[in-house]
């Protein structure tokens, strides 16, 4: 099995290690709790806000697209729901005050590498399904680092809001338990 398939299949549970060895060793102050749920609120409203755009397809096992979309969050970078999940694994990574800002980055470089390869992997996948119109897109706006300067040339799409957050649901109740467990481990380390 190619290592790209390998990763956008198990997408959903490569953070489990991350999340189990945050839990484990996890230190988290008031000020650590703050941060990180700020940090990872951000992540979750580019997600929602990305979801909104691109529909229930983000939540497929298929490689690919049934349209493409350059309106909303796509307009500013390629990869809003990636770069939303980094925000969140940086937000538990800050909450959890251990090894900073060595965790940090060792979360960015991970999840950087295993979005690369999978992102390489949807890539090729779009380039056969919208050819030059991926192409023009892909050459225009950013991988990961989003653009204050929007894409002109947007799809007409229609955000649905409602959608988004039905869709996130799984992603709300990991949020929830992180926050938690987190604040229990650190009303049981206060004490």
């Amino acid at each position: 099995m190619d290592i790209r398939n390998f990763f956008f299949k198990y997408r959903g549970f490569t953070p489990v290690p991350f999340v189990i060895i945050v839990l484990i060793y996890a230190k988290p102050s008031i000020i650590s709790l703050v941060w990180g749920i700020a940090i990872m609120l951000l992540g979750e409203f580019i997600r929602i806000w990305g979801v909104a755009y691109a529909g229930g397809a983000t939540r497929t096992r298929d490689v690919g697209a049934p349209f493409l979309v350059t309106a909303g969050p796509f307009a500013h970078v390629r990869n809003p729901l990636y770069l939303g999940n980094m925000l969140m694994y940086s937000g538990a990574a800050l909450i959890a005050n251990i090894w900073l800002p060595w965790l940090v980055f060792a979360t960015w470089i991970f999840f950087g590498i295993q979005y690369s390869l999978i992102v390489d992997l949807e890539e090729e996948r779009l380039i056969e399904l919208f050819g030059e119109s991926y192409k023009k897109y892909k050459s225009t706006v950013p991988r990961f680092v989003p653009s204050f300067k929007a894409l002109k040339e947007q799809t007409d799409t229609k955000p649905d809001y409602k959608m988004a957050l039905k869709s996130e649901k799984s992603t709300f109740m990991s949020f929830t338990t992180i926050l938690i467990l987190m604040m229990g481990k650190m009303i049981l380390f206060a004490g």
